[in-house]
């Protein structure tokens, strides 16, 4: 694996700073964005900081992991572990990764209505898209499709969690909630369903038919990524909610 010793070295139009400023920040690889945290190089060879964002990640990525996956949940120690990188340049690291969570988890206070798995999604990603447990949630909605609430039913391990319908139903009917989301992250990054996700969304089609209370849908979170079983399966035609 061979880097460009110095970033002055590059022409002008390859380095990151600059190509952010000239074609923005979606062109940057990887690498030149962790240069731009970076500031400076080093490392083994006395890397730019284009070389070591790269040897950063090709330290990471070894054992077959996705790179990226492993910086986002990284500690201080496990990047101190990689020549060139100290408790500044950890430290520099670590708040751009807490800083872009946050970000995407953020949502506006306004309770608009939620029309979309999408806009569902955005709304439960900050208590469900990166935890390393899985958690099962409800998100409560108004006759208009706005938020009432959302809560944390249960918390699994790495694997598994599990939620009771009689669990979900009654936080429903406590909120008030005339339409329901349940919601539940796979930390594995898959959104594939399992056959116990299947089941429970089975049992809770059937138990909102009798209670009145319309599941909108069971949606599936882990990686930056989601699928709304009621888009890819044919459970509510099997189940008619009335909305």
């Amino acid at each position: 694996m061979t880097y460009s010793l110095r970033v002055a070295d590059l022409p002008a139009s390859e380095r990151p700073r600059e190509r952010l400023l000239s074609d923005g920040v979606r062109v940057l690889s990887n690498a030149e964005l962790l240069a731009i945290l970076l500031r400076t190089g080093q490392g083994p060879g006395k890397l730019s900081a284009v070389g070591l964002g790269e040897y950063i990640l090709h330290n990471l990525g070894q054992n077959e992991r996705d790179p990226i996956a492993v910086l986002r949940e990284a500690s201080i120690a496990e990047l101190t572990t990689v020549l060139g990188v100290g408790p500044t340049k950890a430290c520099t690291i670590l708040a751009g990764l807490e800083l872009g969570k946050r970000v995407y988890q953020s949502r506006p206070l306004e309770r608009l209505p939620l029309e979309s798995p999408e806009a569902a999604v955005a709304y439960l990603a900050s208590d469900l898209m990166w935890e390393s447990q899985e958690h099962f949630a409800v998100l409560m909605l108004d006759v208009k499709n706005r938020p009432i609430g959302n809560r944390v039913i249960t918390v699994g391990t790495a694997t598994e969690t599990l939620a009771h319908p009689r669990e979900i139903f009654r936080e429903v009917i406590r909120n008030g909630a005339t339409r329901v989301i349940v919601a539940h992250n796979h930390p594995s990054g898959s959104v594939e369903p399992s056959p116990e996700d299947i089941q429970l969304t089975e049992q809770l089609l059937h138990g909102a038919q009798i209670l009145g209370l319309p599941l909108l849908d069971h949606l599936i979170l882990g990686g930056g990524s989601f699928r709304s079983l009621r888009q890819t399966t044919e459970l509510w035609e099997d189940y008619p909610q009335g909305v």
